[in-house]
This record gives C-alpha cells, sequence and structure tokens, in this order.
C-alpha cells in the first residue's frame, strides 16, 4: 500500500459516526485529522463534537466523562464544558476560567449521519451538506425509504486511501466492467461544477442495448471531498451516501449508506428483509471499489486515455480548492 500524496487536512464536511451511536448522555470517542475526539449529546438531544482533552489537567473526557444536562463533566476534577467547548463551572471555585476553551466544530446532523466542519484555518462552514433525499427535488423523503443504519451500511476503519479517490470513481466510466462484473456501460450526461459542489449524472444501458431503449441512470452530489450522494432511477429504486474521513496522515474511515425505496404496504409484505438484501448486494459493490482504493498509488500526473481527460482533469482542478494553501 501507498500513503497518498495529498494532504490529508482538507476543508469541508466530513461524517464521524452514524446518530444512532450518540444516545441522549452518550460520550463516543474517536480519532480524526490527527485529534483525538470526543461526540456527545445533550440531554435535550444535540450534539456536540470537540476534542478529548480538558483544558484543566488534560484528562480525556472520552474516560470516564460524563453529561448533565447541557454540559459534559471531566472524570478528574469535575470541571464543566458547554457544548462551544467553554467552561461553564470549576466546582470548588466560585467562577468558571473563562481563559480556557476546547476545541470544538461546527456539527450538522443529517441523513442519520454526523458531520463536523473541518478547516485548518478556522474558518467558518461555507457550504452545506447535500441531503440524500431533497437534494433532488424529486419530492422525495425518508419516509418514502427504509432506514440505512444500522443493517444497511457499511463501515471500514483505517484504510490507506484518500478522499478524493472515491470522488474521481464517480467520472470513471471504464471500472465498471472490469471492477464490477457487469456490463454495464454508463453516458455521462453532466458533470458541472458550482464552487464547492459538483454534479455528475450518468445513464446506464447494457451490451446490446439500443439508444432509445436506456431508462436507468444515476445522480450524484458531491459537496467537497467528503460527501457525495446518489440517486438511482429506473432500476432500484436506492439512494446512497459515501463519506471518507481522514484519521491521521496516511489513513481515513470510509462510512457507507443505503436507503431502499420503501413500496406501498411495506410493513405488511416482507419487503424490510427484501430491502435489506438489495442494499447488501449495493454494499458488495461498494466494496469491490474499496478494495482498489486501499491499494491504490495516487498517480500524479495519470496516464488518461483520450476519453477519460476532461473527466478526470475537471475533477482535479475543483478538488483543489479544499487543500490548505502550501506555506
Amino acid at each position: 500500500m501507498a500513503k497518498p500524496p495529498l494532504s490529508m487536512q482538507p476543508t469541508g464536511w466530513f461524517q464521524v459516526a452514524w446518530s444512532a451511536e450518540v444516545g441522549i448522555g452518550a460520550v463516543h470517542r474517536m480519532k480524526y485529522f490527527g485529534r483525538e475526539m470526543i461526540a456527545w449529546r445533550s440531554e435535550a438531544g444535540e450534539v456536540a463534537v470537540m476534542d478529548a482533552y480538558c483544558e484543566h489537567l488534560g484528562a480525556h473526557l472520552g474516560f470516564g466523562g460524563h453529561v448533565e444536562g447541557d454540559r459534559i463533566v471531566c472524570p478528574f476534577h469535575g470541571w464543566e464544558w458547554n457544548r462551544e467547548g467553554r467552561n461553564v463551572c470549576v466546582p470548588y471555585e466560585k467562577h468558571p476560567n473563562k481563559g480556557r476553551r476546547i476545541r470544538s466544530y461546527p456539527v450538522v446532523e443529517r441523513n442519520e449521519s454526523i458531520w463536523i466542519w473541518h478547516d485548518v484555518e478556522g474558518r467558518p462552514p461555507h457550504f452545506e451538506i447535500p441531503d440524500v433525499f431533497t437534494g433532488f427535488d424529486d419530492g422525495m423523503s425518508a419516509e418514502d425509504y427504509f432506514p440505512a443504519y444500522p443493517h444497511s451500511t457499511l463501515y471500514r476503519e483505517r484504510l490507506e486511501l484518500h478522499p478524493q479517490y472515491i470522488m474521481e470513481n464517480g467520472v470513471d466510466f471504464a471500472h465498471f466492467k472490469y471492477v464490477h462484473k457487469v456490463p454495464i456501460i454508463p453516458t455521462f450526461t453532466r458533470q458541472d461544477f458550482d464552487n464547492p459542489v459538483s454534479y455528475v449524472d450518468f445513464t446506464i444501458a447494457f451490451d446490446n442495448t439500443a439508444a432509445g431503449e436506456i431508462n436507468s441512470g444515476v445522480q450524484a452530489i458531491n459537496a467537497g471531498l467528503g460527501a457525495a450522494v446518489t440517486k438511482s432511477w429506473g432500476m432500484i429504486d436506492n439512494r446512497t451516501l459515501s463519506a471518507v474521513t481522514p484519521v491521521d496522515d496516511e489513513t481515513s474511515d470510509v462510512r457507507f449508506s443505503v436507503w431502499i425505496g420503501r413500496p406501498p404496504g411495506a410493513e405488511r409484505s416482507g419487503a424490510a428483509a427484501k430491502a435489506q438484501q438489495v442494499a447488501e448486494a449495493v454494499i458488495a459493490q461498494f466494496e469491490a471499489d474499496i478494495h482498489i482504493w486501499a491499494h491504490q498509488r495516487y498517480s500524479d500526473p495519470p496516464g488518461l486515455s483520450q476519453k477519460e481527460f476532461e473527466g478526470f482533469k475537471a475533477l482535479r482542478h475543483w478538488a483543489a480548492q479544499f487543500y490548505p494553501t502550501p506555506k
């Protein structure tokens, strides 16, 4: 395997957990962007994500820290911190320590997932995470699909790959036959860029299918390098969310969620079990991609064919905006 040569500190939204993993009062440990972090949920249901160490004497809040109301309490000396990382109580003093603050992160919960905004320069979010349902403006909502978590998800930890690998896969028409072992011929119908968001659509035909018989395809919305949502049409009614989050300078965690359409009368027909089987098949195809990415060496410049050149060139140019400016 080869260490990714691209910066592992890109700007954008990145998934750090599924919502169900952080219940009311729970404290969830994790490591991303080379930093120990915790996620915790207040009694009112609000999620906070912050660095893991108490700014008093450095105790790790993920080992014995507990939630009281809208605060997390350090297990070492009982110092209390709010969702913004500010100290609000030193139990043996009259006043909190206003001079110390734990680094906290902007947080959004969407599509059963917890996202944080990461920017090494500390700038606020300047774009949103796409919604896997409302983002396609077709009137669909979560109620029209079976939930993804926990049965229709994939989680792979600390793989030597970079988020950009997954984004480049979205314009790679040639890999379907060889990686997915299917006689699919994708034809790209859209590749547009709206600053931090890219849109990629393609129709799908099978070998020997007449052009007029094409009635299926995929629409994708990519927001930064950390979040990609897709809608499949004309085939199985499914939506997917792929998220790749750097752990350190060499590895990333990969999460993949699949929502299968809920047909009328689904609760009575046993459709949930069938939907899970379909989701597992979709996940298996994504795992085939992961097997390649996890052992890939990033090629720069790549030796592209004439048909590949424009798609890859445009995507790499777009991706450059998310990397820190070299100092």
